[in-house]
């Protein structure tokens, strides 16, 4: 998915990193742990030049980072003990748990061998609607049809417009262009109608990339078993709740506990807030999601943790592991703790 503060994080990483700051700043802003944040792991990408090939890391990438962070003093562990450790205020030492959003199958195919290696333990966030077929991988579906035509027909309120995608350029506009119509122009409850009819004017199945790249529930209750698995909730449709009047924002929280439950016979504790950005995650969803009984909640707000994370248990920062950064050396100036003021105003502390 395209992301507006990715540039503004990619800056404050490479100041951070050449100027030298890391290093020198970690005792300040280091924090006491850290959540990792993963999508695709992945070699063989379906589209390695895709709009959103960001989403993804090699897996050999994913155990370089792990052998560093274990080299470096970290020590991987379960969700539920990093809250634990947060609420006793971070004294055992540095520590970093790892999360997953989406379910992919990969996670299960290729990082959890990674992640067998290390002992490291993994929260997968699951949507309930996308395991389903109820939902769609949608950025992935506008990849697609963008990625077929050379011009596109879009139905907005202020009349027909044409998009134009007959150059890598105008392409990566045109998926910008739509993923602002979908997430801003449309309903959340109607994003999924106007897809449909732009991928069947594109000649595109809507379904084959959840089909292709999402566990199914067999699958996801196989990971589930696995010893260093938990399985959180990401709602039931994956959508922006911010964008939700208050009684369906708190379905979707209430809801997808209960289906995970019902799917795979445990009970979620945690979850992601879909997208996590400061147009996704306000006051009133830090509040329904500690209403709705989660241990915790994540974001995708930029940050280490530190102590004061123990009071904010509902709005927690990770530190996203993904195709633009992979340098070992990136995540390790990210992990610093010195990127977390420069993509927060100057604040170590987001509480929404």
């Amino acid at each position: 998915m395209i992301d507006g503060g990715e540039a503004i994080r990619k800056l404050a990483l490479n100041v951070a990193r050449f100027t030298g700051l890391a290093p020198l700043a970690r005792p300040l802003v280091g924090g006491v742990g850290a959540i990792l944040m993963l999508h695709r792991v992945t070699a063989n990408p379906e589209k390695p030049l895709g709009i959103n090939r960001h989403l993804n890391i090699a897996p050999d990438f994913l155990d370089a980072v792990l052998c560093d962070m274990k080299a470096r003093g970290y020590e991987f562990v379960t969700l539920d003990e990093a809250v634990e450790r947060l609420r006793k205020g971070g004294k055992t030492g540095q520590f970093a748990t790892i999360t997953a959003d989406d379910a992919y199958r990969d996670n299960f195919t290729e990082a959890l061998p990674v992640l067998e290696r290390h002992r490291a333990p993994l929260t997968i966030y699951v949507a309930p609607a996308l395991i389903s077929g109820d939902a769609d991988l949608w950025w992935d579906v506008v990849d697609e049809i963008v990625g077929k035509g050379e011009t596109i027909s879009l139905e907005t309120r202020r009349g027909r417009e044409t998009i134009d995608c007959s150059t890598p350029a105008k392409k990566f506009a045109a998926n910008a262009r739509l993923h602002e119509h979908l997430t801003a122009d449309v309903r959340e409850e109607d994003q999924r109608q106007v897809l449909h009819v732009l991928a069947r004017s594109s000649g595109i199945d809507p379904d084959a990339p959840r089909r292709k790249t999402l566990m199914d529930w067999d699958e996801i209750r196989r990971i589930a078993a696995h010893p260093l698995v938990t399985i959180g909730a990401h709602t039931v449709h994956h959508y922006n709740l911010m964008r939700l009047d208050e009684e369906t924002a708190r379905r979707e929280l209430t809801d997808a506990a209960r289906m995970l439950e019902s799917e795979i016979g445990q009970k979620a504790r945690h979850m992601a807030y879909p997208y996590g950005y400061v147009g996704a995650v306000g006051e009133r969803e830090v509040a329904l999601a500690r209403e709705a009984g989660y241990a915790s909640a994540v974001t995708t707000r930029h940050g280490v943790l530190r102590t004061e994370h123990a009071g904010h248990l509902h709005a927690l920062p990770r530190i996203s592991v993904n195709g633009r950064y992979q340098r070992v050396a990136h995540i390790r100036t990210m992990l610093s703790g010195v990127t977390t003021p420069l993509a927060n105003a100057g604040k170590m502390v987001v509480t929404v």
